[in-house]
């Protein structure tokens, strides 16, 4: 499948107007190398929002779902690093989704992006699902300007860890539609029709959220320099880590 894994993590959040230098300077130089860094974590996303919802959102593209719960993963959110504890109490209405993905349709992660989130019923689940596998995603995945469109079911519940309890509780993710390519038009388009009453409420969805982001920065495990993120924890609260190295 396009998603480099059977599982992913989706958050979306805002954060306090004069912290937000400091924090995507963060996200770039320790965060993502950090988590990238763990085992099974293969390719991190970052968007600024444009439309209709939080400033970012992230997605982390994992091998398979127990990584979301591994130990390795688990002791990196219980032992923030100095500077991580000095960013996450900017953190606003977070929204994280331990996923598996269920589909995903299509080349590459474009320059744009929608994601529409919703809750699904029980009575209607496997109806909406099969609806969403084969049709909607192959159709968004063959009209013009989109690239790739994916299919993301919140599938265990987030452990409560020290990174948490610093920017406060975490919402949940049930259900999410994330759909990318290189027209932002084409793929606002294709947001609305599936919000409208036509589209994802008539087959099920529930409480249908809608918000457009722009890609922000996008890095790969395999991009991480030699030692990046190797001793996260060993540096101070003042000093930037050093620059990744790509290779």
């Amino acid at each position: 499948m396009p998603l480099l894994g059977s599982a992913a993590l989706l958050l979306t959040f805002d954060i306090v107007a004069d912290a937000v230098e400091e924090h995507d300077r963060w996200h770039t130089r320790e965060h993502l190398p950090e988590r990238l860094a763990l085992p099974g974590f293969l390719r991190g996303t970052r968007w600024s929002g444009v439309a209709g919802g939080p400033r970012y959102m992230v997605l982390y593209e994992v091998r398979e779902l127990g990584a979301l719960a591994s130990e390795d993963y688990l002791a990196r959110l219980d032992d923030p690093t100095p500077w991580t504890r000095r960013v996450m109490p900017s953190y606003r209405g977070m929204s994280r989704g331990l996923c598996s993905v269920l589909g995903s349709v299509g080349p590459g992660l474009g320059s744009a992006a929608a994601l529409l989130r919703f809750g699904v019923g029980a009575a209607r689940e496997a109806e909406l699902r099969h609806r969403l596998l084969e049709d909607v995603l192959p159709r968004l995945a063959d009209t013009s300007g989109i690239a790739s469109a994916h299919l993301l079911r919140g599938a265990q519940q987030a452990t409560m860890t020290n990174e948490q309890r610093i920017r406060g509780a975490d919402g949940g993710i049930d259900a999410a539609l994330v759909v990318t390519g290189h027209d932002a038009g084409a793929i606002a388009a294709s947001a609305r029709a599936l919000c409208a009453d036509d589209g994802l409420p008539l087959q099920g969805g529930r409480d249908v959220e809608c918000a457009l982001f722009d890609t922000n920065l996008s890095l790969s495990r395999e991009e991480l320099g030699a030692g990046v993120a190797a001793t996260p924890g060993a540096r101070g609260a003042g000093s930037d880590p050093p620059t990744p190295r790509c290779g």
